[in-house]
């Protein structure tokens, strides 16, 4: 998968294992960009043999030059899995020339992708050829469900799922315990800042929430920090206690913070659709951007002709109305958890 985001690796994370059930020894070789954090999401799954990144096209914001690019980077990439000796390759992509030029250079005799093109078409081995996506919503899915149904993987849409690390989930369980419940994940990150719904929106809607007696909890990476900060410093001084600002964990402790949680509220960011896969109630403030349908159980989407126009009132009562109807009696992370492993 050439995709640089790890929402993009959790709508193609079923469909991966999917391919691993008709492969030796039921494992594959995940290859995907840094970025999506392959390693801390998916390392620990007994069907994923090894996971490769695919380092071309580094995002603007890392300022560094890619591993694999430039004109001879398909080579070097191709030699670093000829010593593999992989079988076969499937791509989740329509971008046909460089990775399948790696492949064609590391010996890999079958080659599956989705044939939209005629240079993909000349350097793929077997069919069957799968129609892009054109409907109104976001359409990474919707092509891996249809190349996943087209081969026989699977009969229909698989919604995705991801597991949590049980010594990750130990160790948050007992950071968490002080806040009240139920217990509420802001993910405040966002890869673009057309996707960012803001601090002082954040800020009322933690208000809204920590004044009724719940739990907060800001979770985002060393980037957010200042954002998190900001967020506070916000906030009533009598609620703060009630408020949590997490944004030095690793990966795999941020997912499990998410698994704990009654609801996730958060942009369209890689961390919403994780807390969405490990089954938590996830509303994402989307505003005028194109809908996610990958799992229309656990992500309600609150749209708006620009994410100015979504109040924070409007996002608490959905959040309420989530806590209803997935049940508001649980009393706190321990018996959240054992739902979640349940679900995935």
């Amino acid at each position: 998968m050439r995709h640089n985001g790890m929402g993009d690796l959790v709508w193609h994370a079923e469909y991966f294992r999917l391919v691993a059930a008709t492969s030796r020894d039921g494992q594959v070789t995940v290859v995907v960009p840094p970025s999506t954090r392959a390693r801390d999401l998916l390392g620990h799954e007994p069907w994923v043999r090894e996971v490769i990144d695919y380092d071309r096209r580094p995002r603007r914001s890392e300022g560094r030059r890619g591993r694999h690019s430039g004109l001879t980077g398909p080579l070097r990439f191709g030699a670093e899995l000829a010593c593999r000796q992989l079988d076969r390759m499937v791509l989740f992509s329509d971008r046909p020339g460089r990775t399948l030029v790696a492949c064609l250079r590391a010996g890999i005799g079958t080659r599956i992708g989705y044939g939209t093109t005629w240079l993909q078409r000349r350097l793929l081995t077997e069919g069957p050829r799968i129609a892009l996506y054109q409907g109104p919503a976001v359409g990474l899915y919707h092509d891996a469900t249809a190349l996943a149904m087209a081969h026989g993987w699977c009969h229909g849409p698989v919604v995705p799922r991801l597991t949590v690390r049980p010594d990750a989930v130990h160790r948050m369980r007992e950071r968490l315990q002080a806040l009240p419940w139920p217990l509420h994940v802001m993910a405040i990150g966002a890869s673009e800042t057309y996707k960012q719904w803001g601090a002082r929106r954040f800020t009322a809607l933690a208000t809204l929430l920590a004044t009724r007696g719940h739990g907060v909890v800001l979770l985002g990476g060393p980037a957010e920090t200042a954002l998190s900060l900001e967020i506070l410093s916000g906030l009533p001084q009598p609620l703060r206690r009630q408020v949590m600002a997490l944004t030095d964990l690793p990966v795999p402790d941020s997912v499990a913070v998410l698994s704990l949680a009654q609801t996730c509220i958060g942009n369209d960011t890689g961390m919403s659709n994780i807390a969405a896969a490990v089954g938590t109630s996830t509303t994402i403030v989307l505003g005028p951007r194109p809908p996610l349908e990958h799992d229309p159980v656990h992500i309600t989407l609150m749209q708006a002709p620009s994410l100015e126009d979504i109040r924070a009132e409007q996002v608490m009562q959905q959040v309420l109305q989530l806590r209803v109807s997935t049940g508001g009696t649980s009393p706190g992370p321990g018996a959240r958890q054992a739902q979640s492993l349940r679900m995935v």
